[in-house]
């Protein structure tokens, strides 16, 4: 028996005998299959390869980077934040092997583990059992769970506050039940939000854009980029790190809104005339 992981999405399965014949992630229109055929791996076979390595990385005070060098599937960044006596990953790697799990112990490990969307759920049961943490998906994303656990709590409503200073948004979008982080004591105070890929920072940081799908190039409709916008209006922040180590270093509430503002121009053709 082996819980085995899509190459091209780098999520795990529970375990069978015998590899699926398709990825329920990859074949859904936001994903993709690789054009060179549907293929797995293992955890087992990954870090026996001793071909990949986590690098974890200082961003901020209480905030780490983790990536996975070289790049596996959709290459996310996760990122570790600490709180007052509580640490919380935000998105999942694939990758977990023994030195990683060393230099997060001594960083106090991991008590919750919290996910914007599908295509990040990678091993995170593998994760939650390893650093005895909680793991939160929105209900809406439930169908979704390809490996299924205990530990996972599927929340609902709009909002969940996980532990002081760190709540859970639900704004949708790139999947139903798509959210983000808010990490109230971040940048000093100011806010900070990780936004997985539900907000995702373009080429030069000063913008940001949202997706039905990035790979496929699927826009979100005008209404929804537009209530999503007034949902994070709501939220206090200076500051956004996406799935891809982008970050809006300052005013980041303001980028998202005229971000958002130039992106419903570009639908409903007010912006330019081409």
């Amino acid at each position: 028996m082996n819980k085995f992981i899509c190459n091209t999405c780098g999520v795990q399965t529970e375990s069978a005998e015998s590899a699926p014949e398709h990825c329920s992630i990859c074949t859904e229109k936001r994903q993709y299959v690789s054009v060179k055929g549907q293929s797995w791996t293992t955890l087992e076979e990954m870090v026996q390869s001793a071909a990949y390595q986590n690098e974890i990385t200082s961003e901020e005070q209480g905030l780490l980077s983790i990536t996975t060098v070289p790049s596996f599937a959709i290459g996310q960044t996760a990122y570790l934040v600490q709180g007052e006596n509580f640490n919380i990953l935000w998105d999942c790697l694939t990758y977990l092997d023994a030195p990683t799990i060393e230099k997060i112990k001594a960083l106090g490990g991991i008590d919750a583990i919290a996910l914007s969307h599908p295509h990040y759920y990678s091993t995170q049961v593998e994760w939650a059992e390893t650093f005895d943490a909680a793991i939160y998906i929105h209900e809406d994303d439930k169908q979704w769970v390809t490996r299924p656990s205990d530990r996972i709590i599927f929340w609902s409503g709009e909002t969940l506050k996980v532990a002081e200073g760190f709540t859970l948004h639900r704004i949708g979008g790139h999947f139903k039940g798509a959210a983000i982080l808010e990490w109230k004591n971040g940048d000093d105070g100011k806010g900070v939000l990780l936004t997985g890929d539900i907000v995702r920072v373009v080429a030069d940081r000063e913008w940001v854009s949202f997706m039905y799908s990035y790979p496929n190039f699927i826009p979100l409709p005008a209404s929804t980029v537009e209530r999503m916008a007034e949902q994070l209006d709501e939220i206090r922040f200076d500051r956004v790190y996406d799935a891809f180590h982008r970050i809006v270093l300052t005013d980041a509430g303001a980028a998202v809104q005229r971000s958002a503002k130039r992106y419903v121009d570009a639908l409903n053709g007010v912006l330019f005339k081409t």
